[in-house]
């Protein structure tokens, strides 16, 4: 994942700020420059140098850092406080395979360091900056918060306005046309396309000559909603032809009924639910 890059202003001074893997990592070099415009690699290093630094950030690469070389630490927190050590992050990074510290290269380069140690950094340049520094952070972070949250409302809201959309459109395909009068004229041969006239509007060869490169029949691509409202209308239809309603009176009823179910089925959750 490409790294997120960001900037905040504290006390007049820029801080870059790197997102790696859902960690913030702060920019010292440019927190050193509150301290030293032109010598911000050595106010890092002179903080390095100290002990107390050396066993803040070390306890926080154990806690941390699984592949940390706790033994090449020891070595570098008993040389530390002596008038003649020193140490470079890089150093530091390729000596214990620190995690915590990184330096970057580029138009964002410089020494970056996870926010844990760069607001102990800070308080070690000036309390106060320090403070401010934390005060610009939350607030950026607050910011960026508010921003995902929005995206995701607006998401959600355009999701919704799609399903609607696409529901919509699939209720004005799939909804039954009242049957016309030469439709409900016309005797059929088969009790099959009475169902098709009065749910699809067609007849099965009507269909087939509408649609000569598909394979299949026009049962095979109806919709759920189609298939549940077919089974009902199946069996009425031969409810009605038991009772001796005549063909064009059961297609009329058929109809009615299938509009009448199609629109409800359409606005069922349940239903909805099966094609997920």
């Amino acid at each position: 994942m490409k790294d997120k890059k960001s900037k905040i202003e504290v006390q007049g001074f820029e801080i870059n700020i790197v997102s790696k893997n859902n960690d913030d990592y702060i920019s010292l070099t440019d927190i050193a420059r509150q301290r030293d415009t032109e010598r911000s690699d050595y106010i890092l290093q002179n903080w390095l140098r100290n002990r107390s630094t050396i066993e803040f950030i070390g306890l926080w690469e154990q806690l941390r850092n699984p592949i940390f070389n706790s033994i090449e630490f020891d070595g570098i927190k008993n040389a530390s406080g002596s008038n003649s050590f020193s140490l470079t992050p890089k150093r530091w990074i390729e000596t214990t395979n620190a995690i915590g510290i990184i330096s970057k290269t580029g138009r964002y380069g410089g020494t970056f360091a996870h926010k844990d140690i760069a607001f102990e950094f800070a308080s070690w340049i000036s309390p106060e900056f320090k403070l401010y520094l934390i005060t610009e952070f939350q607030r950026l972070k607050e910011d960026e918060n508010s921003r995902l949250s929005l995206e995701w409302n607006l998401n959600r809201t355009l999701s919704k306005l799609n399903y609607r959309i696409h529901t919509d459109a699939i209720k004005e395909h799939i909804i039954p046309e009242n049957i016309s009068k030469e439709q409900s004229n016309y005797v059929y041969a088969s009790e099959a396309d009475v169902l098709n006239v009065a749910l699809f509007g067609k007849t099965a060869k009507q269909w087939r000559d509408e649609n000569p490169n598909l394979e299949g029949n026009i049962r095979d691509y109806a919709t759920i909603e189609q298939l549940l409202v077919l089974a009902n209308i199946e069996s009425l239809n031969a409810e009605f032809i038991r009772m001796e309603i005549s063909q064009k009176e059961r297609l009329l009823k058929l109809n009615q009924i299938a509009i009448i179910q199609i629109k409800s089925i359409t606005k069922n959750i349940n239903v909805q639910k099966l094609k997920e």
